[in-house]
């Protein structure tokens, strides 16, 4: 099959699409024939040496995607060849074919494409992990997220919103803070030209975001503690901002606030089926319904995969970027 494979730690060059193996079933597993796979921010770790496979875990990036059951391994039930699904990934997304084990996959919800399907595993176990499962958002608590017009972004306002939250966001351009407005944020705020600390205190009559969903991370760590209301939860999802922060203890403390910070893609796999069972559960009815859409900006060949690194990296896109396989 082709894959794309990274030749060396590097620049998006550094992706190159290939001929290797095919995927070896084994039991609790099924092959997904890909039809595309999402490209997200970890995938840039990756492949800049970062961000490593686990073990066992095909080297070839892309933590999400869609496609048709090629074959069942032994001990699958309720999945059956031909059926049309999306999977969560601990890697080998940008392939032709994928094994997957089988609580990772879900059906496809009503209304949603095969290929915009690809867009959706990643960012709904992500939001609803953390913002629902660990920070348990409450309908009528506020939710600040950054980076609102992310793939991820886009997702957690639309899905805060449906589940009875307010939400605020911040974004880096008056296009992309239109767009979040019009997916249901009550209040997007540029990064580039306000203090969202301040932002969120006028917001909120003083009291903070009860939730506060971050991609920046060490950048952002005392000004979320800062805008976090008491009692309020941050949950940490990246580290674009940087690794090392500097940490107001006595701030945190006086707040009675909770920071946890997680990733999906080193979790057992009996944690990955718990939340995927959860989201099938209670987010894909909100998908099916139409009050939550995958947003796409655009569907590149899985050849161009460099070129879809490009424009993550350069931040112009809104919402998610897919490889068509």
């Amino acid at each position: 099959m082709r894959a794309i494979v990274i030749t060396k730690p590097g620049s998006p060059d550094v992706l190159q699409i290939a001929e290797v193996p095919a995927p070896v079933l084994v039991p609790g597993e099924v092959l997904i024939d890909v039809t595309a796979a999402g490209v997200n921010r970890a995938d840039l770790l990756q492949r800049q040496g970062l961000y490593p496979a686990p073990p066992g875990i095909p080297p070839y990036p892309g933590l999400e995607c869609s496609g048709r059951v090629a074959a069942v391994g032994p001990g699958v039930t309720g999945w059956k060849r031909g059926d049309e699904v999306c999977a969560l990934l601990a890697g080998g997304g940008y392939a032709q074919q994928v094994a997957v084990p089988a609580g990772q996959l879900l059906p496809l919800p009503a209304g949603v494409s095969l290929t915009d399907a690809a867009g959706l595993a990643e960012v709904a176990c992500t939001v609803y992990s953390n913002v629902f499962q660990w920070a348990a958002l409450a309908p009528g608590e506020t939710l600040l997220v950054h980076g609102g017009a992310s793939g991820i972004g886009t997702f957690a306002i639309q899905l805060a919103r449906a589940t009875g939250a307010r939400v605020a966001c911040t974004a880096g351009s008056p296009e992309k803070l239109a767009r979040c407005r019009e997916l249901g944020a009550d209040l997007a705020i540029s990064y580039r030209d306000e203090d969202f600390t301040e932002a969120i205190a006028e917001f909120t009559g003083g009291s903070g975001a009860d939730v506060i969903l971050d991609i920046m991370g060490a950048a952002y760590l005392l000004r979320n503690v800062t805008a976090l209301a008491t009692g309020g939860r941050l949950a940490l999802i990246g580290m674009q901002g940087g690794s090392r922060g500097e940490l107001d203890l006595g701030l945190l403390m006086r707040k009675q606030a909770s920071i946890r910070a997680a990733s999906l893609r080193a979790r057992p796999a009996s944690e990955k089926a718990a939340i995927v069972a959860a989201v099938r559960e209670h987010v894909w009815p909100l998908i099916s319904d139409g009050q939550v859409t995958a947003v796409i900006d655009r569907v590149l060949p899985l050849a161009e995969a460099a070129e879809a690194h490009r424009l993550i990296e350069a931040g112009t896109h809104l919402g998610k970027i897919l490889l068509a396989a």
